[in-house]
């Protein structure tokens, strides 16, 4: 079974829409048989994906750093769930364990975990599918970003191929299975 890591907020006052999207989301992976591996939050999103993914008997990860645990974060239905010592190695563990990842709306946290991700794909160091779910535009300032890094030449335009922009939860699983290849060599023209 492949596994794909979601990226998500743990906040539990956004909007509804963003937790309609999340249990979408996380019906749609189990459906078609991927596992998910997530930050091991009990609220917010991170809540909404892990329990969409119990409720249809899926398999579900959670990685969270101990520090969580004891501020009582840790979703407690989850009975796959690693603790470690830091953000970090949360997020390496998914990345490593991972062939995809899905980014949902989300914070600082998402965001970075969204960028390191993709930092390693330019360098060849990731080469599976970055599916991004744009609910209601939340994404477009970043896209927005992303084209003047392009436009400036920070980056190629190629690099915005690193990533898929879907706008429902009804996409990303295509979006997974129709992602470009993106290989090792990437990282010849990375920094040109």
């Amino acid at each position: 079974m492949k596994n794909i890591a979601v990226f998500c907020a743990s906040s539990p006052k956004v909007p509804e829409i963003y937790f309609e999207d999340a249990r979408k989301v996380s019906a749609s992976l189990v459906k078609a048989g991927y596992g998910i591996i997530y930050g091991g939050g009990g609220a917010g999103l991170m809540g909404a994906v892990a329990d969409e993914a119990l409720r249809y008997k899926g398999c579900i990860k959670g990685i969270i750093p101990g520090f969580m645990v004891d501020v009582e974060w840790e979703h407690k239905d989850v009975e796959d769930m690693v603790h470690v010592e830091t953000m970090h190695k949360r997020k390496e563990l998914m990345v490593q364990q991972s062939a995809g990842i899905v980014a949902l709306p989300g914070g600082t946290g998402t965001l970075e975990e969204l960028f390191e991700v993709m930092s390693l794909k330019k360098l060849g160091q990731y080469p599976h599918p970055i599916v991004v779910l744009n609910t209601g535009g939340y994404y477009d300032g970043l896209l927005a970003l992303t084209s003047k890094m392009v436009e400036e030449r920070f980056m190629r335009p190629v690099h915005n191929e690193m990533w898929t922009i879907v706008n429902t939860p009804e996409e990303v699983v295509p979006a997974i299975k129709n992602a470009k290849p993106w290989g090792e060599d990437s990282i010849r023209f990375a920094a040109l």
